[in-house]
């Protein structure tokens, strides 16, 4: 029997679902707002876990190809301090394929393949329940009917009010994201800082986190603890006025500047030279999030199960979207408790997971700066 199955979000979980369950004869709908896939910046880099993303890969037949891809070189991670000393320099193995990392965007490309996606279907709302199966209302009118619908559209998903009314919730920390192009070209100097891998500067209450991507690109996050209008205040002594305008470049780097004011200059260049501005407050979803199992609606990653950005979510999402493709291969006849089992193993294991994520934000943007070289400590291979 083949039912009707769409899943809603072109990002990790969703692709990953879609591609297993390709991989297994059975059709599936995808559907994405975004009007392309080019149409927005994919982020930065991912590194995929052995046992989490790339056996979601396995599953996926895509394995072999993504280490062509991934730069296992890219696991090296240095903490300095902030005035510029090397706490620690962290080198992978020459054979270390544990945790590679790999762009977005590459990653994304992977996962479509040969997939066909139909681009520009933002969701409006999901009804579950109705006489023919769950129906989907699209931004432009339209609607469609299906008998299982994936929410996999991420933190703000539209499919998860059809089966939990839960919101994320702010967690005290905000992430601006800036890049350096060409940068062992144009910035040696920084490039020779950052290494194959990432640098990462913390102290009190905030730190910088600099990840190389492919191509000489590399991403910049300044983290600090700050109230959500941080921006349009005087918070933190960070602005000179209220009202800071984010779209302002030059206002914004001034801001995180004097916010990390004191920090050795080989650092901060890393905000002297960024060549834009992203504002991503972290929100998260409560750590042990379950619903009450509707039938005919599911979710995915960060719809399901938003946590802080340790490197986790797509890694599990990735995997869920593998294994609840499996489940529904598999099933024979409704769907229902194939879904209904697959819910309860990814609530479990996310619920894990999203408990040492949260204590490792709380660490990582700590009034005291020790807690971030004491969790490094705990997690890396020695």
């Amino acid at each position: 029997m083949r039912h009707r199955i769409a899943v809603i979000g072109g990002g990790p979980a969703g692709l990953t679902f879609a591609r297993v369950l390709h991989r297994h004869d059975h059709p599936v709908t995808v559907l994405e707002r975004d009007p392309a896939p080019d149409a927005r910046p994919p982020g930065g880099t991912l590194d995929l876990h052995e046992n989490l993303g790339q056996l979601a890969l396995s599953k996926a037949g895509l394995l072999a190809e993504f280490q062509a891809l991934s730069r296992p070189e890219g696991q090296a991670m240095r903490i300095l301090d902030t005035d510029g000393t090397v706490l620690r320099d962290w080198q992978p193995l020459p054979d270390d394929r544990a945790n590679p990392e790999i762009d977005r965007g590459q990653l994304r490309d992977l996962l479509l393949g040969s997939l066909d996606v139909q681009w520009g279907r933002g969701v409006t709302e999901v009804v579950p329940a109705t006489r023919d199966g769950v129906l989907v209302h699209f931004a432009d009118g339209r609607q469609e009917t299906f008998d299982l619908v994936v929410g996999a559209d991420g933190a703000w998903s539209r499919v998860r009010p059809a089966v939990s009314s839960v919101t994320p919730h702010y967690t005290g920390v905000t992430l601006v994201e800036t890049s350096l192009d060409d940068v062992d070209t144009r910035h040696p100097d920084l490039a020779r800082l950052i290494g194959d891998g990432s640098v990462a500067v913390y102290g009190v209450n905030r730190a910088l986190v600099a990840q190389r991507n492919s191509g000489g690109h590399v991403k910049v996050y300044a983290q600090f603890r700050a109230p959500l209008d941080w921006h349009t205040s005087l918070h933190m002594g960070v602005n000179r006025r209220a009202g800071l305008d984010l779209s302002d470049v030059e206002a914004v780097r001034s801001s995180l500047l004097t916010l990390f004011d004191g920090w050795a200059a080989p650092v901060l260049d890393l905000l002297r030279h960024g060549t834009a501005f992203v504002h991503r407050p972290l929100y998260v979803l409560p750590v042990s999030h379950t619903w009450a199992h509707v039938p005919g609606v599911t979710l995915l990653g960060d719809a399901a199960h938003l946590m802080p950005p340790l490197g986790l979510g797509a890694n599990l999402a990735m995997l869920e979207g593998a294994e609840l493709a499996e489940s529904v291969a598999a099933a024979r006849g409704d769907l229902d408790e194939a879904v209904r089992a697959f819910e309860e193993r990814m609530w479990a294991r996310a619920g894990r997971w999203a408990k040492i994520t949260t204590a490792g934000l709380e660490r990582l943007v700590s009034p005291d700066p020790t807690e971030a070289l004491a969790l490094f400590d705990e997690v890396q291979p020695s």
